[in-house]
């Protein structure tokens, strides 16, 4: 999270903060997302294929292109897990547990084996350990693979269009998550689509358009002072002092204060109550809560694979707190989220008993208000300081069009893979439907006045592709899938679009809409 670690040093009064009932995301109403996993939700596609638009007639398809944030993963590294055990730990030294607590803590211990051993003995998996891959990850992947195959099938069906021989372009930001995505995803399109397997040319690194919220003054340096890349660069640097609550403006500052008075919220500290109350007896929730109990990720532990092959021993860093019960709780709810992309690699741990339904939508809505001010739409005001170092990859996607519509065809698919960090900054950037509207700087972002909901914006393996088409004159055409679903670009840039109701837009029109 962004701003949490911020917040939890700010001392801030309470405030009362709109949370909507438990129902449906991503509309325009005041619903709480239906699942209540926010970015951690597991990807399904959201249009049948059978149900696309095709090409307007004389028209037809000769380019994809896509970006998508890597397939669902473990945990990052060991910190929830470990604070949470320690946390229950020291109730079940005071004799403080509940029948139901008594077995959160072996569950703990199971999902921090898995994450410990995660990717061990699975092909195209480096190091094992925390952050990788799971198997439904590497599925999402490839299942993406194949249904770009099926909707493309004139694409994919030889190395060469009209004589010209062609290739499949695939690049990622070098982070192993995304490196690992791409391999699996690459495999599959040939499998799916083996005419262009030959095409397929070895994966490059980019970290201007797909790692650029890490950029580095010293390690990115460019040359050219005039160049997107350098444009980037400058705005990679303003967004980390805006993330780190540095900037001159005082615009992270006020972000952090915002998701501190949302984790102080009354409401919040209730539901966080009620999640624990479940677990551990009153006496010990009110010495947490009283500060007289505190813990961190401080431990060492050490899991050997079933083969003895693999050995892994890792330490805590100590900087992950729990240091009340909104914090217990919000802990409880990451390894919630974090369970079912790991079903197959936990036995299908449910999670859902020590995170009921009921509380699930309360702490969604945390890690969404810090993914909107940290990552989204933020503020009006902030003058995109959360979106502006997404250029370069809007600017190769045109790039990419303007090629075909030059007349050159020696690429028929670029495919890119990254992370939330940049899906979340590049669709707001985009001005996508429910993604991208900012809140007023005087208002704070809650369920019941922006559309914007982490689980329908930035589902592991979120994805928007860009579907090309041209007819004999030269004119050039593009239809947007987000997440698989035809959507439409902006409303101010309906004078491109080709035909009324239609879902494609003339290149040269979107161009000049997006200022490039």
């Amino acid at each position: 999270m962004t701003f949490a670690a911020a917040a939890l040093r700010r001392a801030v009064p309470l405030v009362a903060l709109v949370l909507a009932a438990c129902g449906g995301g991503g509309g325009g109403d005041a619903a709480a997302p239906s699942g209540a996993y926010a970015t951690k939700t597991a990807y399904q596609p959201r249009q049948a294929l059978a149900s696309y638009e095709a090409p307007p007639t004389g028209f037809a398809k000769v380019y994809a292109e896509l970006v998508a944030r890597h397939g669902s993963r473990g945990l990052s590294s060991l910190k929830y897990d470990d604070a949470v055990l320690n946390l229950w730990s020291r109730a079940q030294a005071d004799g403080a547990l509940t029948p139901l607590g008594q077995r959160l803590g072996p569950d703990v211990e199971k999902i921090m084996r898995a994450n410990f051993l995660l990717g061990w003995g699975v092909a195209g998996i480096g190091t094992p350990g925390y952050g990788n891959l799971t198997q439904v990850g590497m599925t999402e992947h490839r299942q993406l693979a194949e249904r770009l195959a099926r909707r493309n099938p004139e694409l994919f069906s030889g190395q060469t269009f009209q004589g010209v021989p062609r290739r499949v372009e695939v690049l990622h930001s070098g982070q192993d998550r995304a490196v690992d995505s791409s391999q699996f995803f690459a495999a599959s399109l040939a499998g799916a689509a083996p005419a262009v397997a030959g095409a397929i040319a070895p994966a490059v690194v980019n970290r201007y358009q797909l790692y650029p919220h890490k950029l580095s003054a010293s390690g990115d340096a460019v040359a050219d002072a005039t160049s997107v890349n350098a444009a980037v660069l400058a705005a990679s640097l303003d967004y980390q002092s805006y993330a780190s609550s540095k900037d001159a403006a005082g615009f992270g500052a006020e972000a952090a204060a915002k998701v501190a008075a949302a984790r102080a919220a009354p409401q919040v500290r209730s539901h966080a109550r009620a999640v624990l109350e479940r677990l551990f007896t009153s006496t010990f929730i009110d010495k947490l809560d009283a500060g007289a109990y505190s813990f961190s990720n401080n431990g060492t532990h050490t899991y050997s694979s079933a083969d003895g092959r693999f050995t892994n021993t890792l330490t805590g860093d100590g900087k992950t707190k729990i240091q009340g019960i909104v914090d217990a709780a919000a802990l409880i709810y990451e390894l919630y989220i974090i369970a079912p992309g790991m079903a197959q690699e936990t036995g299908s741990l449910d999670f859902g008993a020590y995170m009921p339904a009921e509380y699930a939508p309360t702490f969604a809505y945390l890690q969404d208000i810090d993914d909107f001010y940290g990552k989204g739409p933020s503020a009006t005001e902030y003058g995109g300081v959360t979106t502006r170092f997404t250029q370069a990859l809007l600017k190769d996607f045109f790039d990419e069009v303007g090629l075909i519509a030059q007349g050159r065809l020696e690429r028929v698919a670029r495919l890119r893979f990254t992370h939330a960090e940049v899906m979340i900054p590049f669709v707001a950037r985009m001005g996508l439907r429910n993604a991208s509207t900012p809140m007023p700087r005087a208002q704070t972002y809650t369920y019941g006045n922006n559309p914007w909901r982490g689980e329908d914006v930035s589902p592991m393996a979120t994805n928007v592709q860009w579907d090309v088409v041209r007819d004999s004159r030269g004119t050039v055409l593009v239809k947007m899938l987000f997440n698989e679903q035809e959507v439409d670009f902006p409303a101010a840039c309906d004078a491109a679009r080709y035909a009324t109701g239609s879902r494609y837009y003339e290149y040269t029109g979107l161009k000049r809409c997006y200022g490039l």
